[in-house]
């Protein structure tokens, strides 16, 4: 299927893999605008709708990290971060702003496609659910807008975050291993490991814990990994 109408921002001040990766992003059928520095990416994403956004991590003016948390302010539109380093404490540092996914230069443009399909498809997928909405006591989640409140107020989390925090509560008490959470929520063709898992689970615990939810939460079942723990009765 081609995606005439996806949008897909490519931030990097290299010329040369701008170059490279609109060309192939082209030929999945997306539509792609590209930036030379933070400051010309901050202004393409706020001038534009975009469904995707590629962000290098060292750039001129505005670095990558500066501008993934400024889209996640108003945006839960998937980033993935290009990164020179293969360093963990960068890659951790991308995925607690509301990063999704990461690659490591040198890359096949290849690779990059297939995350960018792999995200594409978990957002179909998403939106072919027959119900949009769930609730329970003071949480809501409508996964048609990708929006999540608590006690009636917004609470602003990344896609991932809210996929996670849909698929808790639609199983509540089941406990998820991280190879779970890895291979449903990024698939079995993502290149991460489960430390991915437990930087998301960090930051989604956090932002909920700013909001008062004594009736739930995330627990950590040691040795195995998480679940969606409920102290009132269901009955």
């Amino acid at each position: 299927m081609v995606n005439i109408m996806l949008n897909v921002l490519v931030a990097d001040d290299s010329k040369q893999i701008t170059s490279i990766l609109s060309e192939y992003i082209k030929k999945e059928g997306y539509n792609v605008v590209v930036a030379n520095d933070g400051e010309q990416a901050l202004k393409c994403f706020k001038k534009d709708d975009f469904n995707m956004v590629l962000l290098d991590v060292v750039m001129p003016k505005k670095d990558g990290f500066e501008i993934c948390k400024e889209i996640r302010k108003t945006s839960t539109v998937p980033i993935i971060m290009i990164t020179g380093k293969n360093e963990d404490h960068e890659k951790i540092m991308g995925l607690t702003i509301g990063a999704d996914d990461y690659v490591i230069k040198p890359f096949s443009p290849n690779e990059v496609i297939a995350r960018i399909k792999a995200i594409m498809r978990r957002m179909d997928l998403n939106m072919e659910k027959t119900s949009k909405c769930i609730n329970f006591d003071n949480v809501s989640i409508n996964l048609e807008k990708f929006t999540v409140s608590l006690n009636e107020q917004m609470v602003m989390l990344t896609k991932k975050e809210i996929e996670i925090l849909w698929m808790m509560i639609s199983n509540r008490g089941k406990v998820f291993t991280r190879e779970n959470l890895l291979n449903s929520l990024w698939g079995y063709d993502y290149y991460g490991d489960c430390r991915t898992v437990d930087s998301h689970i960090k930051r989604l615990r956090a932002k909920l814990d700013e909001h008062n939810h004594e009736n739930w939460d995330i627990k950590t079942v040691w040795g195995l990994g998480y679940k969606f723990e409920v102290y009132i009765d269901e009955s």
